[in-house]
């Protein structure tokens, strides 16, 4: 017996217990409640009167009883606390509010001109203000802010410490906190994607998350856990090397992944993937061929990745939506013509998560800290 365990950690472990116990199903009776945790009924209903009256749970209906009394179900209150997410892009900018169980309950898209100056992040802050006070919540219900960019962030998402694409190097996140009453923190958009996959795909342990956009990103997941690596940039494979004499990166280097394996590299200028994928379900012979062409580069990268990794691989942002099974046929077969060890097991998938997986995922973290902290 741990004699370091006191009676006060014995009520907070039974406090949390009961509030995941209720998180993790959708309404619990009193008795059910007393029944999975083995704990007298006393004890559940001290902490039910607790949880209610910090707004955590509420009583939510009755539950249908053939005889005597019928018993109250408790369920959380999603709304208790919120979190938000925003998605910084060049000429746009979106702005997501989810519960506790990590479902977008509001959102809302502006045109804004990135500018690496003062108004704009004021412009923002304000923006993101007025979004907050759209959603009749008290200040105290908001944990904070994440915003997505297209850049690396150091751990604690104080600092951009790689931006090339539009965010600066070096950018310090008091540029909106300085505006904001709320915790703030930048977060990589590839990582944002994968983290919300993780959160509707409660199934992976390990994975290779590639983030197919108008840019390449990518995440490893190591037991459910997207691993950052010391400096913060495990997974940017998007600047593995393909070709040495290939096209110009955005990095400043040749060949990278990134100039076969994006959106932008796939795409003519002014092509939407509606058009192009339009295009290649007519079998258009010239669209099939930039198509296939894409997938063979695709290949050749996945193959790489996974002789170093030999994990499941996820293939989400933009261009998941317009995936078919099909698709991953095809990837399969071309990375098994170039691997050293083909295998008959697909290993390849398409994202589960939403359309908004990087917003989402940037203000999911919040709401993973605060359940750790129940």
């Amino acid at each position: 017996m741990d004699n370091s365990i006191t009676f006060k950690d014995i009520k907070k472990g039974n406090y949390s217990s009961i509030y995941h116990l209720i998180y993790q199903n959708e309404k619990l009776s009193k008795q059910e409640i007393a029944n999975q945790l083995h704990l007298s009924l006393p004890t559940v209903t001290q902490n039910l009167v607790r949880l209610e009256k910090e707004k955590l749970i509420e009583k939510s209906g009755q539950f249908e009883s053939s005889v005597g009394r019928r018993a109250a179900a408790y369920a959380i209150c999603p709304q208790a606390r919120i979190s938000i997410g925003v998605e910084i892009q060049k000429r746009t900018v979106q702005i997501l509010a989810i519960d506790l169980r990590g479902h977008a309950f509001q959102q809302e898209r502006l045109a804004m001109n990135y500018a690496n100056e003062d108004r704009y992040y004021k412009e923002l802050s304000q923006a993101v203000l007025s979004f907050i006070s759209s959603l009749d919540v008290k200040e105290e219900q908001v944990l904070g802010i994440g915003f997505a960019v297209q850049g690396l962030t150091s751990n604690n998402g104080k600092k951009i410490t790689y931006g090339k694409i539009l965010i600066s190097t070096g950018l310090d996140i008091e540029v909106f906190s300085q505006y904001l009453p709320y915790p703030c923190m930048f977060l990589h958009d590839a990582k944002c994607a994968a983290t919300t996959e993780l959160w509707v795909s409660n199934d992976i342990g390990d994975a290779v998350y590639l983030s197919i956009g108008p840019h390449l990103g990518g995440a490893i997941i190591i037991d459910g856990q997207i691993y950052m690596g010391k400096e913060g940039h495990s997974g940017t494979v998007e600047h593995m090397t393909l070709n040495p004499g290939g096209p110009a990166c955005y990095c400043g280097k040749r060949g990278c992944m990134e100039t076969y394996s994006s959106v932008n590299a796939l795409l003519e200028e002014d092509e939407s993937l509606d058009v192009f994928f339009q295009q290649v379900r007519s079998r258009i012979p010239s669209f099939v061929k930039r198509w296939h062409s894409f997938l063979d580069h695709l290949a050749m990268s996945i193959n790489n990745i996974h002789l170093v990794l030999n994990r499941e691989f996820i293939l989400g942002g933009h261009i998941s939506p317009y995936l078919q099974e099909e698709d991953l046929d095809i990837l399969h077969e071309k990375v098994n013509e170039k691997t050293a060890f083909p295998s008959n097991e697909p290993f390849i998938h398409i994202s589960r998560s939403p359309a908004n997986g990087v917003p989402m995922g940037a203000a999911i973290p919040f709401i993973q800290s605060f359940l750790n902290t129940i």
